[in-house]
């Protein structure tokens, strides 16, 4: 049995359900911390997602069905709960989505724990620049190395069509980096 499948078992057993989740926390919130960080933009914000996280994966563990890994059932748990968070908090009216991204990377500069130099910051103006499609599938990708099956997994896509979304933003940023 893996690690992940004896978490679970410990997850979905009432008694052990509390250590595990522990156990779970240690594992994996520094990775899902980035994953949302990367989605929401700031510390603060990418907090409180995490918090939301969790609390969907403590209260909905007995519902995991093991269909996917439990790494992968997580990522899309904080990815919904990162765009529903961005969903309540951009109702704010943008004259045009150039004010939307000029706001998002001001707020990204801006940010006491963004430490990026001059190539970061440039990346994330391209990759701001993407749709939100090849955002998403680029930072999964490239940022947390999650395989295509999982990123499908994650944004109920196909592995094809995601691959091509991907390498074509790589081509994007491969073009624009260095201008």
């Amino acid at each position: 049995m893996s690690k992940d499948a004896e978490l679970v078992k410990k997850l979905k057993d009432a008694t052990l359900k509390d250590i595990a989740f522990s156990e779970l926390l240690s594992v994996y919130q520094e990775r899902l911390y980035w994953h949302i960080r990367k989605i929401v933009t700031t510390h603060e914000n990418a907090d409180d997602v995490l918090q939301n996280t969790f609390i969907r994966i403590y209260k909905s563990i007995h519902n995991f069905q093991e269909k996917s890994s439990l790494h992968t059932w997580m990522y899309r748990i904080a990815y919904n709960e990162s765009i529903r968070f961005l969903e309540k908090n951009n109702r704010k009216s943008y004259e045009n989505i150039d004010d939307v991204s000029s706001t998002h990377l001001e707020v990204l500069f801006e940010d006491e724990y963004f430490d990026g130099d001059e190539i970061q910051k440039k990346l994330n103006t391209i990759i701001d620049g993407f749709t939100e499609k090849q955002k998403r599938v680029f930072q999964m990708k490239y940022f947390d190395d999650l395989s295509f099956r999982q990123i499908a997994e994650v944004l109920k896509s196909s592995e094809s069509t995601l691959k091509s979304t991907y390498y074509t933003a790589v081509k994007i940023i491969e073009e624009k980096i260095f201008l």
